[in-house]
């Protein structure tokens, strides 16, 4: 029997729940904008939070963190964020150079690299995520005049119902080259919904493709409920990210996708860290230390005595 994505729908903004967390990541964004050694430049991230009500006491430059750096929500979370940011822009950049003529964020929250990155001319960014986050995006960039450098679709579905339907509708070619994103998606995502989501990229997806994604190994993420990034953004902004999280069993994607005859590799940020010498390095009861960023390619079609995948090195870095 056929796989079929869950029917559950809600019309949730960003108000709270899974939408509130894409503010944060807004704010950690707007931070990294304005460090004097950004990682990424955003400069469309503030107004996001400036415009929310439930988030306008939020920093958004480090000078207003009490404590600076040594916050560890605004200043060690907000950094891994700016990190994460900075390698998966390198990453799409790298794939849209290469083969990719679509681009599809799943989950796409508030991410602006429609309107801040340079793309090729002939490509599309398609965005999918819950009517009521791309409502409030759209707002917020039209107040702002910003219009995008390429062609962009928003996709307003939520993942939980058929966004496959609703993205082939709004124009993604299965038989041309993609690049795929679920950037801080999948561990808010039950298991069988994990796996649902990389079949069907694999499914939708033609040689010459890639997918980059985040993953969380810890095989208990409670026991990480008092590190220093949970309690910190627990009392500091009441979001408990351990109620949102599924704490269930996860599937092993990469490997899954090694065994559909993808090339991938898997990383941790903290090689990002010393590669690009700015961002957060392993320290004690760390929230971040389960934390991997998987990066997958298509390969052309090949015979099957022939198709032995192969470890790639991730995205280059940018100087």
């Amino acid at each position: 029997m056929a796989r079929t994505a869950p029917q559950q729908t809600d019309a949730e903004g960003v108000d709270g729940g899974v939408g509130l967390t894409a503010l944060l990541v807004a704010a950690a964004r707007a931070i990294e904008t304005h460090r004097h050694d950004s990682l990424a430049q955003d400069v469309y991230a503030q107004h996001f939070v400036r415009a929310a009500p439930a988030c306008a006491d939020w920093p958004v430059r480090i000078e207003q963190v009490p404590g600076g750096d040594d916050n560890p929500l605004w200043g060690r979370f907000a950094r891994y964020f700016g990190l994460r940011t900075r390698v998966l822009d390198d990453f799409l950049l790298r794939s849209a150079g290469a083969e990719a003529r679509q681009v599809v964020l799943l989950g796409a929250g508030l991410d602006t690299r429609a309107f801040r990155l340079d793309w090729p001319s002939d490509l599309t960014v398609f965005e999918i995520d819950r009517a009521g986050v791309l409502a409030f995006k759209q707002r917020v960039l039209t107040d702002l005049s910003a219009a995008p450098k390429v062609k962009r679709v928003p996709v307003p579905v939520d993942l939980r119902a058929d966004w496959v339907t609703a993205l082939t509708t709004a124009g993604f070619d299965p038989a041309v080259p993609s690049v795929w994103l679920a950037e801080g998606l999948l561990f808010y995502l039950p298991g069988p919904a994990e796996t649902y989501l990389i079949d069907t990229v694999d499914r939708l997806t033609t040689a010459g493709s890639a997918l980059a994604f985040e993953a969380k190994l810890e095989k208990d993420l409670l026991a990480y409920r008092d590190s220093p990034i949970y309690t910190a953004t627990r009392e500091q902004i009441g979001i408990d990210l351990l109620r949102l999280f599924d704490i269930g069993p996860r599937p092993d994607s990469a490997g899954d996708l090694t065994a559909k005859g993808w090339s991938t590799s898997m990383h941790t940020p903290f090689e990002f860290t010393r590669r690009l010498r700015r961002g957060p390095l392993p320290e004690p009861n760390d929230a971040l230390e389960g934390n991997r960023w998987v990066f997958a390619h298509k390969p052309p079609a090949m015979t099957s005595a022939a198709r032995t995948p192969t470890s790639t090195q991730g995205p280059p870095s940018r100087t």
